[in-house]
Formats: C-alpha cells, sequence, structure tokens
C-alpha cells in the first residue's frame, strides 16, 4: 500500500501585532497544502509561537498565562482559540482567537480584551460566602448553586476581581440557569450571564408527518439515541427518561403527543447534525462529536437552551413545539455556545441561533415544513401566527435596521436587523426562487443573494473568530474578514456581505477588512472546460478530459444548464468518472451557480484503490437549476496526477 507522507512546513511566528484584529503576511512562495491533520498540528504550533512572543494586541501584563485549546478546522482556514488567566484565576472577557491558513501561517487574531489587566490584588475583600447570598438575588426562586469561584472581570470597565457562582432557579422569564460575577472588593453585581436561551415556537408530528429516524438497538429495544453521538437522544421531560419501544415505530402523529413531539426535534436535530458535517465540515453540536439532549414536556410556552440540555415546550393548543427552526434555534445556541467566546453578547445571540435554524429549515427541505425565512411559522403560539420574519421583521414589531438602541432593546427584538441583514446576504433584495422581497433601510441599488448555503458558511466562519466582546459591530467585521478568507480570489461574497450590512445601517468599522482581488470565478491551473445543455431539464455530460495536477491548484469542469425553469431536486446526482492511481488524494465538490459548494467525495489518506468512478447524490432543492455548475477536483496529497475523464450532472 502506498503511504501518504505530508509536507513539513517550517513555522516562524509573527513578532508584532498592531490591533485586536489583525491581518499577518502571507508565505512568500506557493507551498503543498498540508494534508488536514498535519494543517491542524501547524495551525496549533504557528499560534503557540505567536502567542509566546506576546504580541500588543494581546493586551498581555504580567502574571498572565494562555491556555490553547483543540483547533478548529473550516474551509481553508484553521481557528486555534485561547482563554487567559492571571495569577492563576480565570479572566472573563480575555479570550482570543488566532486564525491560519492550512500552511500554518498566522492570518489574524481576534482579542476580546482591549486593555491590560496591569498590577491586581486578587486577595477578595467579600467572603465566598457573602458574594453568594448577592448572587442568589438575582433570581425570584434559587434551586441550586453549581459553585463559586475567583475570577477577574475584563468585560465591564476596569479590570475587577469577582467572585463568579451560577445559580439555578427560576427569574422574571421563568427557568434560569445565571452566572453571577460580584465584586470581591465592595459586592457590586458587576456582570450576569444567562445560560438559558429561549424561542417560541411550534411543530411536532403533525407538522414534519413520516420521517425517518436513527435510533439505538440494545438486544430487543430501541431508543431515540442517536447510533453515532450518543450525547444525543429525545427524551420525557417528566423523569429525563430516552423514549424506547420494541418495534422501532415513533409517534401516532398528534401534536399533544410527547412521543409524537421528540419525533419531529430528533429528525431536526439528526437533519442539523447532518447540515453542519456537509455545508460547515463541524463535527457534531459541539465541535468534537457530541450534543445535548431533547427533553420535550417542558410545562411552558417556550423552548430553551440552558447549556446542558434543550427543553421543548407547547403552544395554546398543547402542541410540543417541535418545528425545524424552533429546534434548530435551540441547536443553534448551542453551537454558539461552543464556539470561542461562548454564546454570541451584544443582544445578537437570537439573531446568530435564528440564521443556524433557518440553515437547518433549508437543509431539511422537509415538504410539510416548506423552507423560509419566518420564525416559528408552523407555530401560531398565541394566535398570531410568525414569531419573526426576517425579510422583514417590522411585520412582527421588530425593527429591521440597526440603530444606537439596539443593543440594549430585549434580546429577541434585536434579532431583527441581524436577521434582515442574513436575509439579504443570502436572497437579496429580489430573490428569484419565490422567496420575498426585501427592502434596504439605508442606500439603493439591488441586492443579489449568495444563498443560504454560502451565507451560514460566512457566519458560521464569523462564529469561529468570536470573542466574548461580540456586537453587532464586531459581527460586522468578523463576517467581512470570514468572506475574504473563505474566497480570497473573489471579491463577490465580500462586496454582498458588506452591502447587505450597509443596507440594515450598521455602521462602517475601522477593523473592517477590504477586498480587492479580482471579482472573477477562481481561476483554475487547467482552463476548465464547459458543456452547454440542450433548453431542457435532462441530464448532461461534459466529456472534455481536464488534468488534475499533483497536490496543487484546484481545476473545474463546467456544465452549463439553460431552460430548466425549476430548482433543482433533493435527489439529484453527479456522476463522475476520475483517473487516478491513489483516490484517496482526490477532494471532490459541487460548486453551484450562487457559489454554493456541496461536499461529493473528501480525500482519505488510507484509501490507496485507484480511480474515481461514482454516482453521488446531492440535495440541491434549494438551487435554481440554470446556471453554470462546476466539478471541482483537488487532489491534495504528493505523489500522483490525474484526469477528469467526464462527469454527468441529473438535475
Amino acid at each position: 500500500m502506498k503511504s501518504r507522507t505530508p509536507v513539513v512546513i517550517a513555522v516562524t511566528a509573527a513578532t508584532a501585532v498592531a490591533s485586536a484584529m489583525v491581518a499577518i503576511a502571507g508565505p512568500a512562495t506557493a507551498k503543498k497544502p498540508l494534508d488536514p491533520a498535519a494543517a491542524r498540528v501547524a495551525a496549533a504550533d504557528a499560534a503557540s509561537a505567536l502567542v509566546a512572543d506576546r504580541p500588543a494586541a494581546l493586551q498581555a501584563s504580567d502574571g498572565e498565562a494562555f491556555v490553547q485549546h483543540q483547533v478548529i478546522t473550516s474551509e481553508n482556514l484553521q481557528y486555534v482559540p485561547f482563554d487567559r488567566t492571571y495569577k492563576g484565576l480565570p479572566v472573563i472577557g480575555g479570550d482570543f482567537v488566532v486564525v491560519t491558513d492550512n500552511y500554518g501561517q498566522a492570518k489574524y487574531t481576534s482579542v476580546a480584551q482591549d486593555e491590560p489587566i496591569g498590577a491586581l490584588s486578587v486577595t477578595p475583600k467579600l467572603s465566598a460566602a457573602d458574594s453568594v447570598a448577592i448572587a442568589k438575588a438575582e433570581l425570584k426562586t434559587v434551586k441550586n448553586v453549581e459553585g463559586t469561584k475567583l475570577v477577574v472581570v475584563t468585560t465591564t470597565g476596569d479590570p475587577t476581581l469577582a467572585w463568579e457562582s451560577t445559580i439555578n432557579g427560576t427569574g422574571a422569564e421563568g427557568v434560569s440557569r445565571l452566572t453571577v460575577d460580584v465584586d470581591a472588593a465592595d459586592g457590586s453585581v458587576l456582570r450576569t450571564y444567562e445560560h438559558v436561551t429561549d424561542v417560541a415556537g411550534t411543530g411536532t408530528g403533525w407538522i414534519n408527518g413520516a420521517v425517518s429516524l436513527d435510533t439505538t438497538l440494545s438486544g430487543s429495544t430501541y431508543t431515540m439515541r442517536d447510533p453515532s453521538m450518543t450525547t444525543l437522544s429525545c427524551q420525557n421531560a417528566t423523569g429525563n427518561a430516552i423514549f424506547s419501544g420494541t418495534d422501532n415505530v415513533w409517534g401516532n402523529g398528534t401534536g399533544t403527543n410527547r412521543e409524537t413531539g421528540c419525533v419531529d426535534a430528533f429528525y431536526v436535530a439528526q437533519k442539523q447534525k447532518a447540515m453542519l458535517s456537509s455545508w460547515l465540515g463541524r463535527n457534531g453540536f459541539n465541535g468534537s462529536g457530541g450534543g445535548w439532549p431533547i427533553r420535550v414536556g417542558l410545562a411552558d410556552q417556550n423552548a430553551y437552551y440552558d447549556g446542558t440540555q434543550i427543553q421543548i415546550g407547547y403552544n395554546t393548543s398543547s402542541q410540543w413545539i417541535a418545528s425545524a427552526d424552533v429546534v434548530g434555534h435551540e441547536l443553534g445556541h448551542g453551537i454558539d455556545d461552543t464556539t470561542p467566546g461562548g454564546i454570541s453578547n451584544g443582544n445578537t445571540q437570537e439573531f446568530v441561533a435564528d440564521t443556524i435554524g433557518a440553515a437547518t429549515e433549508w437543509y431539511a427541505n422537509n415538504p410539510n415544513d416548506a423552507p423560509d425565512y419566518q420564525v416559528g411559522e408552523e407555530v401560531n403560539l398565541v394566535g398570531s401566527g410568525p414569531i419573526r420574519y426576517m425579510y422583514n421583521p417590522s411585520l412582527a414589531g421588530d425593527d429591521n435596521c440597526y440603530s444606537s438602541s439596539t443593543p440594549s432593546d430585549e434580546v429577541h427584538a434585536a434579532a431583527g436587523p441581524g436577521n434582515h441583514w442574513f436575509y439579504l446576504l443570502a436572497e437579496g433584495t429580489n430573490p428569484t426562487n419565490g422567496q420575498p422581497a426585501s427592502t434596504r433601510c439605508t442606500g439603493s441599488g439591488a441586492i443579489t443573494g449568495v444563498g443560504i448555503q454560502t451565507a451560514i458558511k460566512v457566519m458560521y466562519n464569523a462564529m469561529l473568530i468570536k470573542t466574548s466582546s461580540s456586537s453587532y459591530l464586531k459581527y460586522r467585521t468578523w463576517t467581512l474578514t470570514a468572506a475574504k478568507n473563505l474566497y480570497p480570489s473573489d471579491c463577490t461574497v465580500f462586496n454582498t456581505v458588506k452591502a447587505a450590512w450597509d443596507a440594515v445601517s450598521v455602521p462602517a468599522q475601522t477593523a473592517d477588512p477590504t477586498c480587492t482581488a479580482s471579482t472573477s470565478s477562481p481561476t483554475a491551473s487547467t482552463s476548465p472546460s464547459t458543456t452547454t445543455s440542450p433548453s431542457t431539464c435532462a441530464a448532461v455530460t461534459n466529456g472534455t478530459a481536464v488534468s488534475i495536477p499533483d497536490a496543487g491548484s484546484a481545476v473545474y469542469s463546467d456544465i452549463v444548464i439553460s431552460g430548466c425553469a425549476r430548482s433543482a431536486s433533493s435527489t439529484s446526482t453527479v456522476a463522475v468518472n476520475i483517473t487516478h492511481t491513489y483516490r484517496g488524494d482526490v477532494k471532490i465538490d459541487l460548486v453551484a451557480p450562487d457559489g454554493s459548494t456541496y461536499a461529493l467525495k473528501a480525500s482519505s489518506s488510507s484509501d490507496s484503490t485507484d480511480n474515481v468512478v461514482a454516482t453521488y447524490t446531492a440535495n440541491l432543492s434549494s438551487e435554481a437549476a440554470n446556471g453554470t455548475w462546476r466539478l471541482k477536483v483537488q487532489d491534495v496529497y504528493s505523489g500522483d496526477t490525474g484526469t477528469i475523464n467526464s462527469w454527468t450532472l441529473t438535475l
């Protein structure tokens, strides 16, 4: 068997960083890509070396240490999160992220802290017990205190020593799991952090209809536990027992039945799990292959995530609210919570979760809950229809446009400008796929959307740059940075991200990057061949050979579809015939006309079989059929070359 030997690249740390969001010069000469594992190692080493030099952007003081976390991979970038400690104490707001490319070259740092801690006493004047009494007073009722520790808080003004406690109980809005930071000198409450994030919605078995579920069999008993992710299950909220049975048949289609509520909640969770892998390359909900139990039966017209679970309540008809956008939203809070910086701050967390919920609904593409950009449209929670409208937030009484008051609005109402931005990014002002038109708050001219897959990819990669200092203004900078990093040779997506933020009145920031690259399509190392279809929806083949260079840039082969006035199918197929002496080298993607990328085949260092002759099925139902479709092929290891002999697209 052949072996794959990655190229080892030495990494030199940058010695100075000028600001909290800083571009660092890229590699001077072209290098062969590292395999994924080696790229993560190179990223970790580069980040460690950079941090060891303590550049000015880190705002470091004597007595600080930095805790490096697992590297997160997305597309052609590596994200290395860090926390910091001061004299052994955790620093709240001291987190940062180092971004590298796949060569181990540092590109950006994203730092939450904006001033050094300096010299700070870590001896408290207030006792831990007295601080807990103050923290408990933040809730109406207290069930228990999870723990209390000394921390340094940098997010509320001058760095301050504080006692931090996490309290379980109930608050003004219902169930609460609240972290409270109490000044260890004067007893004032510096900060509260609510882990329970909620959104009202609906959707049970009577919405999604007949669905397929991946369950676990033990002996003769099936359980509603994901077989490949044991931390994901669906349970009866009374007693937290996982639903089980002997026939692997679940629910009765009645919205008031808890098992039926779990059918749709579990179905949505498994669709989101697939979306995260297929569209974003994320390993599970928490980034390391795990998730949380979903519990149906909350005695409230509500649903929430609290860091340990998802709870699903009911609507005015006592139907369990487990629709795609609601469950996808709550799981979205969990994804937000387990990306750098934790759950987004600055009143951005609800719009962030709404974008993930929308992407989940579009990926699932269930005919009983057709994908759209309304939140909870199947709910009728209190008889007034959807909870939020992403294309026109004012329909639910929320602001379409950002203003200085947005960061202090009620957290769900504050989602309006972010949801409006995401819709303009994904669909534009005048969509052609049946979605509603949307207007600008400022400026003029139409915006052409990039598609929801590209939009959520930009959003997710911005979340990987996120720190605990998140805000609407920071998300503008982070999404622009993500777009530039994801598409370095084409400014189209970058310009759309910028136009959408401008359109919802989020102002430009000094940290915003610029994009001056060519706006043409990425250049292949071999000129792509193009086949134009007849004016039908029939299968089309491109049989012109395209050479695949060894460990080089991606090459493309194009098919142009015209005269097919419909969307592509959820069971579209791509048949490929590729000659290669070690097919594990080859990574294959399909690029839709709007730039969305669908992964067909991943690379593998252990697959030494010759050639790729296979047919792949892809859910392309969110794409218009007409346009230029591109087969993107890249050899990611050294040692062999290959050829695209032909490929056939059936939409």
